[in-house]
């Protein structure tokens, strides 16, 4: 029985030992660009939500879900967000969320890359989304950068003026939950 006891202890301690790390967000921010008849615009979007296990050494077990409602979209001209939140691009009304959940991860000689499921508009992709993941302590950060195509998600139609290209930059800082 004794051992027995010694045994279910060091499989649970196994266990605990080699799970993910879960982290909370304390700030984040997603920026995008994109070019309307030659000039890049900017504009960023609030109030990530996210829900992480990840550990850089147990890449199998980790996993990132987040999302951010389309109704914080701020390009710096008020009346063009309401446009965008409009049904033509992202019918906010009707797809309140952009969400990402993670599918794999993978180390890579400048960080990690990840495989998201990615929904805009009702509509699901997976994108590559290389990263970096720095950690001082209890704290950490993620960083990273992905392009996509607008028309993939049906956000908005093929346009002389605005490209289709549209590039995101994600930052989020954790602390050990």
């Amino acid at each position: 029985m004794k051992k027995l006891n010694i045994l279910i202890t060091f499989s649970l301690l196994s266990i605990i030992a080699f799970a993910a790390i879960d982290w909370t967000p304390t700030s984040g921010s997603v920026k995008f660009y994109i070019k309307n008849t030659g000039i890049t615009v900017d504009g960023s979007l609030s109030g990530i939500k996210s829900s992480i296990k990840f550990d850089e050494n147990d890449l199998e077990n980790s996993n990132i879900y987040a999302s951010v409602n389309v109704s914080t979209i701020n390009t710096g001209i008020g009346k063009r967000d309401e446009h965008v939140k409009g049904e033509e691009y992202f019918d906010a009304e009707n797809y309140p969320k952009i969400e990402m959940k993670s599918t794999s991860f993978t180390k890579t000689n400048k960080g990690f890359n990840g495989v998201f499921k990615t929904t805009i508009k009702g509509k699901t992709k997976s994108i590559n989304v290389p990263f970096t993941f720095t950690t001082n302590g209890e704290t950490g950060k993620f960083v990273g950068s992905l392009n996509l195509d607008r028309l993939d998600y049906g956000v908005g139609k093929s346009s002389f003026l605005l490209s289709n290209d549209v590039k995101v930059r994600l930052t989020l800082s954790v602390k050990k939950k």
